[in-house]
């Protein structure tokens, strides 16, 4: 995972950005979307993950969120709308509306995030939200800002680590906008390009082919 990190930056400095802060690219497994094993965007002397080697048949989201100011995101006064049930606390609320509302949450989404839209009584969501985040019921999801004045770009995808290589699953192509927005920079970095040129959908191997070299190797043992 640590190779990734520095991709990262090796990257980011070709294009003069530079990586958000604390952006994790988690491990995911069925009904887990953050699991254990992460890949930091940027190391800090406050932010570090565990270093460890990837392994067949994993799966990882790979969330690439690039900044062309100091990469240090600030939580802001915008009030967030999404949050994720926290699996690990239980709490009998109060209020029949709370109740209801958490209620709501477990039956539609127990281990995947939700945005407070989903909740068609405004009422029970705003006081059930309030209520469920005072007793540590859910996570939230904050919205964060950089300088004004700089950009932030956020690239989002699902990988898939294969036998035949890494294959990348989900993703949406950029379309016209590879050309409308079209760098004068360009990745230096010898090893970054190797791996650029590499494809992120690898072919499977035919199996006919096998079954074929099997067949001569067979006729070559007979005829011997």
């Amino acid at each position: 995972n640590t190779q990734v990190t520095e991709a990262f930056s090796k990257i980011s400095a070709d294009f003069n950005c530079k990586p958000m802060q604390g952006v994790l690219s988690h491990q995911m497994k069925k009904h887990v979307i953050d699991g254990n094993r992460c890949i930091i965007s940027v190391e800090t002397a406050e932010e570090k993950v565990d270093e460890f080697e990837f392994e067949m048949n994993e799966v990882y989201c790979i969330d690439v969120v690039m900044s062309t100011g100091e990469g240090k995101g600030k939580e802001t006064e915008v009030r967030s709308t999404v949050y994720k049930r926290a699996v690990d606390t239980a709490y009998n609320l109060k209020t029949q509306k709370a109740r209801q509302f958490i209620s709501e949450i477990n039956r539609r989404f127990p281990v995947l995030p939700f945005t407070l839209r989903a909740i068609e009584d405004e009422q029970v969501a705003r006081i059930g939200v309030s209520e469920a985040r005072r007793h540590e019921l859910l996570e939230e999801y904050p919205v964060l800002k950089e300088k004004d004045g700089q950009f932030v770009a956020q690239f989002k995808f699902t990988v898939l680590l294969l036998p035949g290589g890494t294959k990348k699953i989900t993703g949406l192509p950029l379309g016209p906008l590879e050309k409308q927005a079209a760098s004068g920079c360009s990745v230096q970095d010898e090893d970054m390009k190797k791996v650029l040129a590499t494809s992120a959908n690898p072919k499977k191997q035919k199996k006919k082919k096998q079954a074929k070299d099997e067949n001569k190797d067979e006729k070559k043992e007979e005829e011997s």
